[in-house]
């Protein structure tokens, strides 16, 4: 009976703690008080049920066994009410505090997407090309992408790929009879094509094979017949494809592959480039990156004066190899942006620069390295939650608070890179693509077209450093 009176007594214990818990959020304050003050009185029900119960069963034991029985078993079901009466008043602590407490940001995040709804409902609907045979899991997953982002943003498709090949992946997912819905309201389009350009295939493979996927969706962003080009292909074949067929900016020497990166500010990311197209770099190449991100992240990030980083090895800006030595001098004397110096590893996702550029070869491992982020996190925090009762409890709460960790660093949650200083939007994906990584790519698509992307970066050629 001691051991039992200990484990009732730690109740009321555990119920404070709690209680004392809500309370340090005072924006609910007066939900707190009156969840707590529910449980506290159930809690305070329990302790004197079980206290009297004692007593009874006490007295109870010195007039008659049979008598005592009866008393203890109602004394037990009075108990067992009282424990319920708790567990409610914690749970309904729980549903009423959480949403509040634990994720303070949902309706700010509301409001956003309420806002970016009636954005695209006030949007005028534009094609974008897809090349649908490119990519890991193609054409299923792209396919699906493609649907549920046409449902979600003022956008049509034109879905380029074997159109056999795409009818039999549609009618495996079961998404025939919305594709041919589709189809019939002229939001998608299928468009004929050859197998697309595989992953460990010479870039150059474009130019001996016409017929390929990317080369068919890229003629219409050259015919104007589509406004954006999508690919989750050869990132390489991409960029060749786009060289040849609609060209580079004038003054322009190499495209750049931009990717968002999460920071500190989930309302502001970080736009690092060259993830990828050019493994070697000269000065010139980072000078004319950084022009590049300037644009985009006045035009798409909405960032009045973006601040321009160097990925370096220190602050200092006599740190560095011959290639950053050289483009800090370059990036120093430019008066079109805003430099602010070089940018250590420890700086990119800390908010302090909207722009940092790099060479291809470090800014891909930075890009690859930043992908398995998420999942290593969240594995930790599942890893350290404690085991048992508190730690279901705990995990109970942090619930939504660890998914919107995981959404943050999820690279399908952005989808896709813009592929810089070409003649047209270009979107990379990531070669292991799904669906969801297809309807942010698209979004990111809609977006550079819709802000105007293309007309500014055109403005580029009328400045002397790229016409000497």
């Amino acid at each position: 009976m001691g051991k039992e009176s200990m484990q009732k007594i730690n109740k009321p214990r555990a119920i404070r703690r709690l209680v004392i818990w809500y309370k340090r959020n005072s924006a609910v304050t007066s939900i707190v008080d009156t969840a707590a003050s529910s449980a506290l009185t159930a809690s305070n029900v329990a302790g004197n049920v079980v206290s009297s119960a004692g007593s009874v069963v006490s007295t109870a034991s010195n007039v008659a066994s049979n008598v005592a029985g009866n008393v203890v078993s109602s004394a037990e079901s009075v108990v067992n009410t009282a424990s319920s009466v708790v567990s409610s008043a914690s749970s309904i602590a729980k549903n009423t505090l959480q949403p509040l407490v634990f994720d303070p940001l949902k309706r700010l995040q509301n409001n956003d997407n309420v806002l970016d709804r009636v954005e695209d409902s006030q949007s005028k609907r534009i094609w974008i090309a897809v090349d649908g045979m490119g990519g890991d899991y193609a054409p299923g997953p792209i396919l699906e992408g493609c649907l549920e982002a046409i449902s979600r943003f003022p956008i049509n498709i034109k879905f380029v790929g074997n159109i056999e090949k795409v009818k039999d992946a549609a009618e495996q997912i079961g998404l025939s009879e919305l594709l041919e819905n589709e189809m019939e309201n002229n939001r998608l389009e299928l468009i004929d094509s050859g197998e697309s350009i595989g992953m460990n295939e010479e870039a150059t493979a474009v130019r001996k094979r016409k017929n390929a996927s990317i080369n068919v969706a890229m003629d219409l962003v050259r015919n104007n017949k589509a406004e954006a080009v999508y690919s989750a292909g050869n990132s390489g074949a991409m960029m060749a494809s786009a060289i040849f067929r609609i060209g580079r900016l004038k003054g322009i020497d190499r495209p750049a592959i931009g990717a968002l990166f999460p920071t500190r500010d989930q309302t502001r990311p970080v736009l690092v480039l060259d993830v990828g197209a050019n493994t070697d770099c000269k000065p010139s190449y980072l000078h004319q990156f950084a022009l590049l991100g300037n644009i985009y992240a006045k035009d798409v990030l909405q960032v009045k004066k973006p601040r321009i980083g160097l990925l370096n090895i220190g602050e200092e800006e006599c740190k560095g190899n011959d290639l950053s030595l050289k483009t800090f001098e370059l990036l120093s004397s430019e008066k079109s942006f805003d430099f602010g110096g070089n940018c250590e590893g420890r700086d990119v996702l800390s908010g302090s620069f909207d722009v940092v550029v790099c060479d291809g070869f470090t800014g891909n491992i930075l890009l690859k390295f930043l992908e398995s982020v998420g999942g290593v996190l969240l594995d930790i925090l599942r890893s350290e939650l404690p085991r048992g009762r508190r730690g279901k409890v705990g995990s109970a709460f942090l619930k939504s608070n660890l998914l919107r960790i995981k959404k943050r660093l999820d690279h399908a949650e952005h989808g896709g890179a813009l592929l810089l200083g070409v003649n047209g939007i270009c979107v990379i994906g990531h070669g292991s693509s799904k669906s969801l990584s297809v309807v942010s790519a698209l979004r990111l698509a809609h977006s550079a077209v819709n802000h105007g992307v293309m007309e500014n970066l055109n403005q580029l050629q009328k400045l002397q450093v790229l016409n000497s």
